[in-house]
């Protein structure tokens, strides 16, 4: 019995080995897809602009980021713009639609999303050191297509998966989970029609369907242009003053 416990404790052991090692491997294998860690790291700003598609309405859509943990998202159909931000610190947004033409602060499981997509990098960039773990849990399929699938625990509880094409091992699908009071709020993106900006890439077309969530169920963006490492000053994601 002894010898088996050994045994069966030494395979466990190995398996679990193995399996980290293969998500190390992967993560390193995506961000070298990506473009490689220093020319990903060595991206300041990122400035998105292109069209989003929601609820049968067509929209202008801009996104702009700097780091440290920097965002803006603008929204804007018929000549009124919806604007969210945060600023490293605290969230706001500007809300015409619903009658709110001056800057409000944000609560804080509002700005989740933002402040997840405030990180240049993304979450498996030095993700030990962000607080985030990483696991390896086999292959899925995605439209009928083998994927590799990473499980990213973020440092606030919420999870990712991210799911890897074999061949580019670029992420092609994204699953997040956010446990926001008690329920959870599902959001998931199919990513495509890659191209390289100043040596990464970078997907032109991300369509999203989300669940358990106050907004639109289903979205699509195209982007019409990507620049990076632009002129962006501070003050352009600081809460403006009444």
């Amino acid at each position: 019995m002894r010898v088996t416990r050994i045994v069966v404790g030494g395979l466990l052991w190995l398996a679990v080995a193995a399996s980290a090692q293969t998500a190390e491997e992967l993560v390193a294998k995506n961000l070298q897809a990506r473009g490689g860690i220093d020319k990903i790291k060595a991206v300041n700003t990122v400035k998105m602009s292109g069209t989003a598609y929601v609820m049968g309405i067509n929209a202008g859509f801009g996104q702009e980021n700097k780091r440290p943990n920097m965002i803006r998202q603008n929204f804007t159909i018929q000549g009124m713009t919806q604007i969210q931000a945060h600023d490293g610190s605290v969230g706001w947004q500007i809300s015409p639609f619903q009658g709110r033409k001056t800057a409000e602060l944000m609560g804080e499981d509002d700005t989740r999303d933002l402040i997840d997509n405030s990180d240049i990098d993304g979450p498996l960039v030095d993700y030990q050191t962000k607080g985030n773990k990483v696991e390896y849990l086999g292959h899925d399929m995605v439209d009928g297509d083998d994927a590799y699938k990473l499980k990213i625990t973020l440092k606030n509880g919420d999870v990712i998966y991210y799911y890897l094409d074999p061949d580019t091992y670029l992420e092609i699908k994204t699953e997040k989970q956010e446990y926001i009071r008690g329920s959870i709020r599902y959001v998931e993106e199919l990513l495509g029609s890659y191209k390289q900006v100043a040596g990464v890439y970078y997907p032109y077309s991300i369509e999203m369907t989300m669940k358990g969530g106050s907004g639109p169920d289903h979205a699509r963006i195209t982007f019409d242009t990507i620049e990076v490492n632009v002129p962006i000053e501070d003050s352009y994601f600081k809460m403006p003053s009444k």
